[in-house]
């Protein structure tokens, strides 16, 4: 698999907070993973892990904006005053309609998904075209990112249920590559939490 260069971050944080977790559930999800009615308990959850890690404006939080733990995970930085930059692994449009519509509620996650775009210094960038899966890709080009941030710590921080993903790339494909680099890991488990 080819992944796109690092992309070089606006500045060198203090600590690079990567994040990569289930979509929301879509409404004919034959086996739930992430129901709407974890939604709440999830955000709680990955609010008190970036409180635990002390999140702040010195750090930067790096995630691909999807419908679900992605979104969840933005909000809470941009509450934290924590820098974010979203990496697509697709042209805006084509993102929104693969990983963020189809989500139960599909239609209020684009307007969170918006406001959070809204709030960012610097807008999200879209992943060259590269052979392959494009979500894979785009887990091995936030890795590389992060990896090349110069960040004192790197933090990967994800909301999964321990199985394997739908397809090519997702929360599974990530954990897998932080693993093989000896990463820490804070594991939110979807199966634990309770609406």
């Amino acid at each position: 698999m080819t992944s796109p260069a690092p992309l070089r971050l606006p500045f060198r944080p203090r600590k690079l907070l990567l994040f990569s977790g289930h979509m929301i559930d879509a409404p004919d999800r034959r086996t739930p993973r992430f129901p709407a009615a974890m939604a709440q308990a999830a955000q709680t959850r990955i609010e008190e892990t970036l409180d635990d890690l002390g999140a702040a404006a010195a750090d930067i939080g790096l995630t691909q904006g999807a419908a679900g733990g992605d979104l969840l995970f933005a909000e809470a930085c941009q509450r934290r005053h924590v820098p974010l930059q979203l990496l697509l692994p697709l042209p805006e449009p084509a993102f929104i309609d693969a990983s963020v519509l189809p989500s139960a509620d599909g239609a209020q996650w684009k307007q969170r998904y918006l406001a959070v775009k809204a709030a960012l210094s610097v807008p999200p960038q879209v992943m060259p075209a590269v052979p392959g899966d494009p979500f894979e890709a785009c887990n091995e080009w936030l890795l590389a990112t992060a990896v090349h941030s110069g960040a004192a710590e790197l933090h990967f921080i994800c909301l999964w249920n321990g199985g394997g993903g739908d397809g090519p790339g997702g929360t599974a494909h990530m954990v897998r590559e932080v693993q093989q680099l000896n990463g820490r890991v804070t594991w939110i488990d979807t199966r634990a939490l309770r609406p």
